[in-house]
């Protein structure tokens, strides 16, 4: 990868700019954002792929799965993140329920958001059953990327959050299945929680880029949830996590400095007064 000097203006990354990472052999850095401080700092440091997640409803509303999540909390929180970006790709994920139920259904909602935010592209989970979905949405203009593994908004159907498709019959179905979303015309596909030689044989078996989350090294590209990387969300650890920072801790110590500056009259002293 060529390192950045001070003189080269920032990359704008495309659809087309990730595809050809694949073929280069560049790999695709992708993290969440759900507001404009993050997608800044994120798009500043050069990330390619900002994906705004229906991760936000476990991250910033507190459910317990993604399900709830709205097409108008997907809007408001891709408005935002689009204030701020300049560089990255933005992608949007399809919440539960806006694309599923009909052709008409996905394509309504996912031109509400490529049209009332102006974001590069959406995400939908599924496998081969969507291919009619994602090749009429890739047809009228609607880059998609898929997700196939584990996919959270089916989390009622698989009934846990355990490692996809360990044994062959699963394996050889989601092959399939990126094999027919490749057909279908995704840009790229998501790995999610599946075993490390499954995605090896999914990124060699396919010619768009796989960007794995927890499904180990062989992937394109690689996505965490921001909020997790950074230790935020301290109760959940997955091993798939690494945790670059743990802010969290560095959050409450700094409002307990707060609180006790306050209650001790020592905020705000003369340099913080007018």
């Amino acid at each position: 990868m060529k390192k950045q000097n001070k003189t080269d203006k920032p990359r704008v990354v495309t659809t087309k700019t990730v595809t050809t990472m694949k073929k280069t052999g560049e790999k695709i850095t992708m993290l969440t954002a759900y507001d404009y401080l993050v997608a800044k700092n994120l798009d500043r440091v050069g990330i390619d792929i900002i994906l705004v997640g229906d991760s936000l409803g476990n991250v910033v509303h507190g459910y317990d799965t993604t399900l709830p999540v709205t097409m108008d909390d997907m809007i408001y929180h891709a408005k935002a993140v689009k204030g701020a970006v300049k560089n990255a790709l933005i992608v949007v994920d399809m919440p539960f329920m806006s694309f599923q139920a009909s052709l008409d259904d996905a394509v309504r909602n996912a031109g509400r958001i490529m049209k009332e935010v102006g974001v590069g592209a959406v995400k939908l989970e599924g496998g081969a059953y969507l291919s009619e979905i994602v090749r009429h949405l890739v047809r009228i203009g609607i880059p998609v990327m898929g997700h196939l593994g584990l996919t959270p908004q089916a989390i009622n159907k698989f009934g846990t959050y355990e490692v996809r498709a360990q044994d062959r019959a699963e394996a050889d179905e989601l092959i399939r299945d990126a094999k027919a979303l490749e057909k279908a015309g995704v840009f790229a596909i998501i790995l999610e929680k599946i075993p490390s030689a499954l995605a090896k044989r999914v990124t060699a078996a396919v010619s768009v880029p796989t960007i794995g989350i927890g499904a180990g090294p062989h992937c394109d590209g690689q996505v965490l949830v921001v909020y997790d990387m950074l230790g935020l969300t301290e109760e959940f650890r997955p091993r798939f996590v690494r945790r670059y920072e743990e802010l969290g801790e560095t959050m409450r110590n700094a409002f307990t400095r707060y609180i006790r500056d306050v209650r001790g009259k020592k905020f705000p002293g003369r340099e913080e007064s007018y």
